[in-house]
């Protein structure tokens, strides 16, 4: 049995992921000179249901997909006890002049969308970059970083833990929140 407390599962997770579509649908309309890019590795699962479900809402609609590594962008990655080891960036296309909407599970302390950041720059100058995360964890941010889309916001204190479950992966949707005492 899975501990910590369930937060967002079910139908209610789905409809979180049909708002963030719906959200950017609007916004974004025809998705020209558009680029989903999903923040390895937990931001991937949210990245593919997204794509996938606005192609089946505007079936003519193209935009580029990419999945972006930061694990040597980051700043701590050199503090770690033992190595590390990244995951394949797969960006086959340039960011310059578009609109990129970067893609994460969960915005806590800002680090990880910092060194996205970092990372994007390799591909070129965007003309605007976006981030949309399923959970917005907004206290004890470290820099000033904030989702432009955002499935659920979820105040809890330092110690808690929040994890995003996917079905393909964890054989359930699921957000859970961890406590020390979970």
């Amino acid at each position: 049995m899975a501990r910590g407390k369930v937060i967002l599962d079910g139908a209610r997770f789905q409809l979180t992921i049909e708002r963030l579509c719906r959200q950017l649908i609007e916004n974004y309309g025809d998705f020209a000179d558009t680029c989903l890019i999903g923040i390895q590795q937990n931001g991937i699962p949210l990245t593919d249901r997204i794509a996938q479900r606005l192609r089946e809402l505007i079936p003519e609609v193209r935009f580029n997909y990419g999945k972006l590594d930061v694990t040597f962008y980051r700043d701590d990655f050199r503090h770690r006890e033992k190595s590390i080891a990244g995951n394949a960036t797969v960006i086959n296309f340039l960011v310059e002049d578009k609109k990129v909407i970067l893609i994460d599970d969960v915005l806590y302390t800002g680090r990880t969308i910092h060194a996205a950041i970092s990372a994007l720059q390799d591909f070129g100058r965007p003309a605007k970059v976006e981030l949309l995360a399923m959970i917005d964890r907004r206290f004890n941010r470290h820099l000033p970083i904030q989702c432009n889309y955002t499935g659920m916001a979820v105040d809890s204190l330092d110690e808690a833990y929040v994890k995003v479950e996917w079905k393909e992966t964890d054989g359930k949707d699921c957000i859970r929140l961890f406590s020390k005492m979970n």
